[in-house]
């Protein structure tokens, strides 16, 4: 298969010119909002412009001395009249050029170390805020979780080179062009005309090689999104690839948009070096103009020795920042494209519930109670409700095992319990410990979701230890050693960790790749346990294993059951006796199909 390890961006040559994509501002306003970071990174960047301005003249105006000092004076015939100043005399010059250089070589490391730590910040803003909304939405199979991985990780990654360098070179392009033009307009104006003139080609130039490398890089960053989630798609399925002798056919797919992302990078990388070429010779060229005038002018005596060096040396300063810009936006622009799709994210309709912000009624001591009354669900894009016209009642304690054919809404009612999934009609009420109900759109979602408990079909296992896969289970709330290994044995899971080689700290791998599927089922169980919830959903949680397998998790499950208002999605025929009833839900309306007698077995 041909495919790269890590995809990546290409590098960018120093001198590239650049424009903000889109037509936006150089400062996307939305990261001003969003990330706090930008906004203290903003302030500190300026202040260090500032300084950063103020020893470029220092810089320049002392070496002129220095230099203009220790060079002898001649008479207009060639004649020496007098040496030049000795290193007694320069001195205090020749260190004032010392403390400067050294000031400004810290100053730059002190503000990349700052930026960099900004861009770390406002990354884990962007990252948190990102997942929240993922987490909200509802599920859209539209989208590939390849493309979402490498958006929050790649993608948002480039946003160093945003941060530590193009930010504070914007700072700069703003304040050392002016700050020249000023001073050199004091020293000498005919200078100042003719850098006035020459400056503003650089960023029209910018502009114009920005507008046509836009495209390039959007697309550029769309492939590597799409061979970034392609590629992550390709690994997690091989087995079933090799399975069924398909892996050759999705090897060309990656291997077409490979050539798609290199053939995309090397355009703009062509772009990018002519681009270079261009602002090297227009900085050249002017910086040429401005030394021609001043050695014509110091030839016939109109200028000074030390006001034409002062000139000189200030010159290139006032074109270097803006050539920067070019260079310094070109290799941030990836993370500027990346920050964009995490905009676009965050902007998209959320599909999951919101939550209000009322408190959550508490919970009868035998569980909660609920209500669900004429429930809709669409799917933002589908034609049809996924859930139409559902009621159902649940007492509290009692444990309901929901059955019938795939695609009649089952998990979709357990989503729209778990708050990820917004109902398109109906209501779904939540009875307090008084009698009294409140909808669950109203309710705070972080607190209502802290009482529930939910055991999926497929759980997810971190690669982490065994203890900390099961003491996810409690939330934000901290759970001692002993309660997950009280947890776990109450699931079963004991007699697992007793035969793993290092017990409870045995690292599992990415998926839980160490354990069985059923014995994935019974962490699962155990974080179900540690949290000790009101409200239990079981979604297939034996779909998949073998009967033995199934009926251990089945037993374990009858404990955590017990007492609990409990929603069981199965089509295991075995649920049946360790639930009070059995409803039958199809598309359209739900149908109670048996009811088990009072007292029946849990």
């Amino acid at each position: 298969m041909s495919h790269p390890s890590t995809p990546s961006a290409p590098s960018v040559p120093s001198g590239t010119a650049g424009a903000p994509p889109s037509g936006g501002p150089p400062v996307d306003p939305r990261l001003l909002r969003t990330a706090s970071a930008v906004r203290v990174h903003l302030a500190v960047a300026a202040g260090c412009g500032v300084a950063a301005t103020g020893l470029i003249l220092a810089q320049a105006w002392l070496v002129s001395r220095v230099v203009a000092g220790a060079t002898p004076s001649f008479a207009t015939d060639g004649t020496p009249t007098g040496p030049g100043a000795g290193l007694d005399t320069l001195a205090w010059l020749v260190g004032g050029v010392a403390v400067v250089a050294v000031a400004r070589a810290l100053l730059s490391y002190g503000a990349e170390s700052a930026a960099l730590r900004s861009a770390a910040r406002a990354k884990s803003q962007l990252r948190m805020q990102l997942v929240r909304r993922l987490a909200l939405a509802a599920p859209d199979p539209r989208r590939s979780s390849g493309e979402i991985v490498t958006l929050a990780t790649r993608g948002l990654d480039a946003l160093d080179d945003y941060f530590a360098r193009y930010l504070p070179q914007l700072v700069l392009a703003v304040l050392v062009p002016v700050a020249v033009l000023i001073v050199v307009a004091d020293a000498d104006w005919i200078s100042a005309v003719v850098i006035g003139v020459t400056l503003p080609l650089i960023p029209l130039f910018m502009v114009l090689v920005g507008m046509h490398t836009r495209a390039r890089t959007d697309r550029q960053w769309r492939l590597l999104s799409r061979l970034g989630g392609h590629f992550l798609d390709v690994v997690q399925g091989l087995p079933t690839l090799a399975l069924f002798r398909r892996a050759q056919v999705v090897a060309g797919k990656v291997r077409e948009t490979t050539d798609a992302h290199r053939h995309a990078m090397t355009g703009t990388l062509r772009v990018a070096f002519l681009s270079a070429f261009v602002l090297e010779v227009l900085a050249t060229l002017a910086v040429a103009l401005v030394a021609v005038e001043v050695g014509l002018r110091l030839l016939y005596g109109n200028l000074d020795y030390a006001t034409a060096l002062f000139v000189l040396v200030l010159a290139p300063e006032a074109y270097l920042p803006l050539r920067e810009v070019g260079a310094r936006f070109h290799a941030s622009m990836e993370g500027v494209a990346a920050a964009r799709q995490v905009f676009t994210e965050l902007d998209r309709p959320v599909g999951g519930a919101t939550g209000g912000t009322a408190p959550v009624p508490p919970a009868d001591p035998a569980g909660r109670g609920l209500t669900v009354d004429g429930l809709r669900v669409r799917y933002p894009g589908a034609d049809t409700d996924a859930v139409a016209g559902l009621s159902l009642t649940l007492t509290p304690g009692e444990t309901v095992l929901l059955r019938g054919p795939s695609g009649a809404g089952k998990s979709t009612l357990l989503g729209v319990l778990l708050g990820t999934v917004a109902p398109t009609g109906g209501t779904v009420t939540v009875h307090g410990r008084d009698g009294t109900g409140a909808e669950l759109a109203e309710l705070d979602l972080d607190a209502w979701r802290r009482g529930v408990a939910w055991v999926p079909q497929q759980p997810h296992l971190f690669a982490d230890t065994v203890a900390a896969n099961v003491r996810l289970g409690a939330g934000r709330d901290h759970a001692t050693d002993d309660a997950v290994r009280a947890a776990a044995r109450r699931a079963g899971l004991d007699t697992v960790v007793a035969r793993l080689p290092r017990g409870w700290d045995t690292v599992l791998g990415e998926g839980g790749t160490q354990l069985s599927s059923g014995e994935r089922q019974r962490v699962a169980l155990a974080r179900a346990f540690l949290r000790d919830a009101p409200l239990v959903l079981l979604d297939e949680p034996t779909a998949h294993l073998d009967p033995d397998s199934a009926a251990a998790v089945r037993t374990a499950a009858t404990e955590l059951l017990r007492g609990r208002t409990s929603v069981v999605v199965a089509h295991d025929a075995g649920w049946a006796e360790h639930t009070d009833r059995t409803v039958t839900i199809t598309p359209v309306t739900i149908t109670p199909t048996t009811t088990a007698p009072a007292g029946s077995p849990r």
